[in-house]
């Protein structure tokens, strides 16, 4: 995103970011199902952890559904794109355990919260009931980030691998909702 709002309206921006938000939130949710899915034979571990965070992604999620319905907006078109797409990248990940597992968030969640502080900069004072919805994920996203950085702490062989990889694919994702 840039300093300024690049849709016709701040409703219209506001609106855009909830939709593609809400539609990343389903990804999340998928990437924690197939994960889970596969850690418990790779990372039993972490099992708990992951489905915390996949019932933190599932709450966020229907907080940007509630908001999109009072507004009375669909989903984003990138909605099943992105739920298909992250339960594949949750199974991979999930394939190759514990640093995967942990790389694969880090990664995703370094992406999403540079957009989440780009978005509230962009809507803050403009829209308050999207700041709102934004605003109350962010700690439970730096949250998911940091802990799995732990993880990875004296490993970095997933991250160099998984990284630009996976970062490059939820950007590409984020970029595409943004656009269709």
């Amino acid at each position: 995103m840039h300093s300024a709002i690049p849709i016709d309206t701040v409703d219209e921006f506001a609106s855009r970011v909830l939709k593609v938000n809400h539609a990343g939130e389903h990804g999340a949710v998928n990437i924690y199902a197939g994960q889970i899915f596969l850690a418990r034979l790779t990372a039993p571990s972490m099992v708990a952890e992951l489905i915390e965070f996949k019932s933190h992604e599932e709450r966020h999620r229907a907080i940007f559904w509630a908001e999109l319905q009072r507004r009375n907006r669909p989903r984003c078109k990138s909605f099943w794109l992105c739920g298909v797409g992250g339960f594949v990248l949750g199974a991979i990940t999930g394939a190759f355990g514990r640093r995967a597992i942990a790389a694969t968030t880090v990664a995703v969640e370094r992406v999403v919260l540079r957009h989440l502080d780009q978005q509230l900069s962009l809507l803050s004072g403009k829209d308050q009931m999207a700041t709102q919805a934004i605003a109350s994920i962010v700690t439970e996203e730096r949250q998911h980030h940091d802990q799995s950085a732990t993880h990875i702490a004296f490993d970095r062989f997933w991250s160099r691998i998984l990284s630009p990889i996976v970062s490059a694919s939820t950007e590409t994702v984020i970029w595409i909702g943004m656009r269709v």
